[in-house]
């Protein structure tokens, strides 16, 4: 399987103009689109009416997509050059905008190339434990991803206390065996919210405004690591970058995000302070 029949992105008549049936396997356990999915479903969209490959593609996310619902993605080719197409994708639910992407695409054969940054030394995923989640992910797209944690905290130790902004993991979407693109990239690298959680010692984490991912070299590997580095959160929102390196420590692509902070039910600021201050008391 490839990455477009994991989504199960549809084609029709129209070459500008492909579909993704909304489902639960694509959705979160909240019932809306995971917004990776959302963004590699128009990174493939591009990427097929262009003929070229992702260098870059950043999205907005406007509003939700739920199960059962039908996501059309409309691609618009602004150029097209000898070597590059700059493009953009509008997906949408009827009238009702969800995400809309702007992106690069294209390839030039030049024989200087480097990579500066480089991968943490980390365990391998096997000697990894797999991640816990809060909600049953039956069903959901956390079932369909599998994730070990190299560094991060547990549930059980998110007690408001501050970490340092990092959390790696390594990843995987086992039905993809036909190898990594952007499009499955896109998917893996929507983990900013969950680290801005982690970096806050809270139950919580944060619904994407945006999500940019850059793509830099592509090679065969069955887990990506995820080092998440959450940069700051002020004024309700957090900021974040995600580098993703294969196997063999090659940086294939970067994502980074804006998000709203949220707290899951039960676990705002208020209950905190309140359990603080009932503590205090004791």
């Amino acid at each position: 399987m490839d990455s477009r029949a994991f989504l199960d992105l549809q084609p029709s008549h129209n070459p500008f103009r492909w579909s993704l049936p909304v489902t639960p396997g694509l959705s979160t356990w909240g019932g809306f689109l995971f917004g990776g999915c959302g963004l590699g479903a128009a990174i493939s969209a591009l990427e097929q009416t262009s003929g070229r490959q992702c260098v870059w593609a950043t999205g907005q996310y406007l509003s939700y997509a739920k199960p059962g619902e039908v996501m059309d993605i409309d691609v618009t080719v602004a150029v097209s050059g000898h070597q590059i197409t700059q493009a953009r994708a509008v997906c949408h639910v009827g009238h009702r905008e969800i995400l809309t992407v702007n992106a690069a695409l294209g390839h030039r054969e030049m024989e200087l190339s480097g990579q500066w940054e480089q991968m943490p030394d980390v365990p391998p995923p096997s000697q990894c434990a797999t991640r816990d989640h809060r909600m049953p992910a039956d069903g959901t797209i956390n079932e369909r991803l599998e994730q070990r944690v190299v560094k991060g905290r547990d549930l059980s130790d998110l007690d408001g206390s501050l970490g340092d902004g990092r959390v790696q993991l390594w990843a995987r979407i086992p039905d993809v065996i036909e190898g990594v693109d952007a499009t499955t990239l896109a998917i893996l690298g929507d983990f900013v919210p969950m680290g801005v959680g982690q970096a806050l010692g809270v139950l919580g984490g944060g619904n994407s405004l945006d999500n940019t991912l850059r793509v830099a070299r592509l090679v065969p590997t069955e887990w990506v690591l995820l080092d998440i580095k959450v940069q700051a959160v002020s004024r309700g929102f957090g900021h974040g970058l995600v580098h993703m390196f294969a196997e063999d420590g090659t940086l294939m692509a970067t994502a980074s995000q804006s998000c709203i902070v949220r707290f899951w039910k039960g676990d705002s600021e208020e209950s905190r302070r309140a359990t603080r201050q009932g503590e205090a008391h004791e």
